[in-house]
């Protein structure tokens, strides 16, 4: 289809080379052949009457105007892309929507595996993605790469609606044989120990309760920094280090791992965990639905 004269089907093919600054890898995430990719470069050089990409040493690099094309033309995308996914009735017993989520391993554990139990017999032909939180996550959700953010309330993006999905409690884990378990953790003994934390992404964003016990007056000693929630009980097996984690995670991998639990030893805020979705799916039927169907799992655990 053309538009004053150019081919819709090259701003796809815009989008991906702008992403993967690479030929190849726009040809193939669009499913075309690099020669097809090429030409449609050069259809797009000509029409705008710009090299759009110029190689630099080995690396291609976007040039100003294609930089500044690119947020219009991926807003125009997303439009198209809401449109033709957003039907209008939504049956969930017989979609074949695909939904993809934006959220820690954690949630995944504590809310997405019992949903998916829950829809092999409600909504069989449903399919759900689960990428892990970082730093493009917010992005994500404005491109439409993801269809709903999970996470703490604290990281949300101020300007998108949210709902509360639940709220929960953290506990103190560590090694059922740690002998501070049994006769209670203390103030003294929390912070006397190592500790294991949880920072994800490329910017090493620590976790909801990390982050809280960073601006405590006392400081822990970290021993141990992994990059999941479902990571941290393998550092404590077998150690006297402990860890903070959510008390459905914590009661979730106790007897897999061999963990004890305990409460915090001094006041500590509970956790709000939150859906987000861009304002313009807010009337999706399909993501309403989704959300629901979170919410009734996540408050009924």
């Amino acid at each position: 289809m053309r538009f004053k004269g150019l081919d819709l089907n090259l701003l796809v093919i815009f989008e991906a080379l702008m992403e993967t600054r690479s030929v190849t890898r726009a040809a193939e995430r669009v499913g075309m052949t690099q020669p097809a990719a090429s030409a449609a470069l050069r259809r797009l050089r000509d029409y705008f009457g710009d090299d759009i990409l110029v190689a630099v040493g080995k690396r291609m690099h976007p040039t100003p105007f294609a930089e500044m094309l690119l947020p219009e033309i991926q807003q125009s995308l997303q439009g198209v892309e809401r449109a033709i996914a957003t039907p209008a009735n939504f049956d969930p017993a017989t979609s074949s929507r695909r939904f993809r989520i934006s959220t820690s391993d954690y949630i995944m554990v504590a809310v997405i595996v019992p949903l998916a139990r829950r829809l092999a017999a409600t909504a069989p032909n449903i399919h759900l993605e689960i990428v892990q939180p970082n730093e493009e996550s917010v992005p994500s959700l404005e491109r439409g790469k993801v269809d709903l953010l999970i996470t703490p309330e604290p990281y949300l993006a101020a300007w998108h609606p949210s709902e509360l999905l639940f709220e929960e409690e953290q506990v103190v884990v560590g090694w059922s044989q740690n002998p501070v378990f049994k006769k209670g953790v203390t103030e003294t003994d929390f912070f006397s120990a190592g500790h294991v934390t949880v920072a994800m992404g490329n910017a090493r964003t620590p976790a909801f309760a990390d982050s809280h016990l960073q601006h405590l007056a006392h400081n822990r000693r970290v021993e141990i920094a992994v990059a999941s929630f479902a990571s941290a009980p393998w550092f404590l097996i077998g150690t006297s280090r402990l860890a903070v984690l959510h008390e459905r995670l914590a009661k979730a991998m106790a007897p897999m791992f061999d963990l004890a639990i305990a409460p915090l030893p001094f006041e500590f805020p509970r956790l709000r965990e939150m859906i987000q979705f861009h304002e313009a799916r807010a009337q999706d039927a399909g993501l309403t639905w989704l959300r629901g169907e979170l919410i009734e799992i996540a408050r009924s655990s």
